[in-house]
């Protein structure tokens, strides 16, 4: 039995006190960052105060303030305690003193940036622990206390450098955290490979375009996200204004805007809320995301990107009808709709149509672009399409694997979750598809640098490029399989690139 002294890990700030789960040792709780409360509101992360004597890191730290509600009902879970003091992360590792500094992964939980927290139970890091990873995950500021804009805020900085991107500053914290601190837990500060799902996904794409993340990760895997574009300052502002409007706060000073009490904000109207995407035109993002990768100007860092193959089961959320956006195509755009209809042959439903055609433009397409810019700069990148559904679920998604419904089997947390879900419990063929998928992303994180061609696993997964075009499927029709294709979606994905140029403007 390991000796208690090893649950104490100093790190920069002071001594830590952790917990045993089996043979992995966790710690949770741990402040990256000074709470970002009255004064430091909307304002850049501030140093943590160092402690004296031991500070118990064996709960959970508060999440951002949010819509408890919203986050149950999209399966992420409880929570748990909300507060505008949210600046904790946690950390899972199978060694504190391992002969050779561990390959560490950090993750970033999605939500829209509206909902969420590192400690929900499909993100748990005890399996990839297990597997030899130092595993991260982290709380941000979330809705407007997040991502806000102000000329009252904008005043307090020097001509044309503002910050509005508040969350993606906090997740830069929390890599300047880990470059400080992670060798404590085993991990190698050189092989920190950055991750997220959904608006987490944008993360690592945004921080990938932000010259203020260089050098903090080594390497990215970004799991379903969007082609939303990033709102604009002078949208941005034009939100903030309404905010302090609806405060009855026409002339709002930074003091007042400060002073309005932070529950409130998570009720707002969405009118008046940035998410699911960043703002462009700050410090953090000068350029918008998507035009620094149709460029491609992003950090040279290998990536792995991919989505699913049911992402529209997202608009149910926002209340999106794919039936009646294919209607409304038809009256307005029927040449258009005759080219989308040859390249979805055999599918005649409206609702079938929209849902296939609203995926692959809001998420499929993306990962085509991000492999052609990263094939641009020389720096390896990687595709998937995730299309397994659990055994026991097949009866009710027909349409494919849901928005986030890969997590547990790349995270390998499916165990977990099987006591929270007692109705459909994860059969042991699902959990035996759950360890074949996650030895990719822990092998990415492990052995992959630039220069590599392919990532280790039960088959051989190369590196993509523009003649082959190869795409690694996790799973066919729902079944089981992990097997390579050529040329995936390739019509659809230039087809969509183009409009994306059209319509987001961006470059070549």
């Amino acid at each position: 039995m390991r000796n208690d002294r090893l649950l104490r890990v100093m790190t920069a700030e002071g001594l830590l006190r952790g917990t045993m789960d089996k043979d992995i040792f966790v710690f949770k709780g741990i402040p990256y960052a000074a709470p970002p409360t009255g004064a430091l509101r909307w304002k850049a992360p501030r140093p943590v105060t160092p402690w004296t004597g031991e500070k118990d890191a064996t709960a959970w730290g508060a999440a951002s303030w949010q819509n408890r509600d919203d986050c149950l009902a999209m399966g992420g879970g409880d929570p748990g305690k909300l507060s505008e003091d949210c600046l904790y992360l946690n950390v899972w590792t199978p060694d504190v003193a391992p002969e050779e500094p561990l390959p560490v992964m950090v993750w970033i939980h999605g939500g829209g940036y509206a909902i969420g927290s590192g400690g929900l139970t499909p993100y748990g890091g005890m399996p990839l622990a297990r597997r030899g990873a130092v595993v991260v995950t982290l709380n941000y500021r979330l809705g407007q206390l997040g991502f806000f804009a102000h000329p009252a805020l904008d005043s307090e900085y020097p001509e044309g450098l503002p910050i509005n991107n508040f969350a993606l500053l906090d997740q830069i914290a929390a890599l300047q955290w880990v470059q400080r601190n992670i060798h404590a837990f085993g991990g190698n500060a050189r092989n920190i490979t950055l991750m997220g799902e959904s608006s987490g996904a944008r993360s690592v794409l945004s921080l990938c375009a932000s010259p203020l993340a260089d050098g903090l990760f080594h390497k990215g895997i970004v799991q379903s996200a969007y082609t939303l574009p990033d709102v604009t300052r002078a949208g941005a502002l034009d939100k903030g204004q309404r905010l302090a409007r609806h405060f009855n706060l026409p002339d709002a000073t930074a003091e007042q805007l400060r002073q309005l009490p932070a529950e409130a904000f998570w009720a707002l109207d969405s009118s008046m809320s940035c998410g699911p995407v960043a703002i462009s035109g700050d410090r953090v993002l000068p350029q918008p995301m998507l035009s620094v990768f149709a460029s491609a100007a992003q950090h040279p860092l290998p990536l792995m990107i991919g989505s699913n193959s049911d992402e529209a089961s997202v608009l149910e959320y926002f209340g999106v009808n794919a039936a009646q956006a294919i209607a409304e195509m038809r009256r307005k755009h029927p040449l258009g709709l005759r080219l989308i209809t040859w390249l979805y042959r055999g599918i005649k439903d409206d609702a079938e149509l929209g849902r296939r055609v609203a995926r692959d433009m809001a998420f499929t397409t993306l990962g085509y672009i991000v492999s052609r810019a990263q094939l641009r700069i020389g720096v390896p990148g990687w595709r998937y399409y995730f299309d397994y559904v659990s055994e026991n679920a097949r009866d009710i998604y027909l349409h494919g694997t849901r928005h986030g419904n890969e997590i547990p089997y790349v995270l390998n947390t499916l165990g977990q979750l099987t006591a929270v879900d007692n109705e459909r419990p994860f059969t042991l063929g699902d959990s035996a598809f759950a360890g074949r998928v996650s030895e990719y992303w822990f092998n990415f994180a492990r052995d992959i640098t630039p220069l590599s061609r392919s990532i280790k696993g039960e088959m051989a997964w190369p590196v993509w490029q523009t003649d082959r075009d190869v795409t690694l499927r996790f799973g066919r029709g729902g079944s089981a399989e992990i097997t390579l294709e050529k040329r995936f979606m390739r019509r659809r994905m230039q087809l969509f690139r183009l409009l994306m140029k059209t319509f987001v403007h961006l470059r070549r």
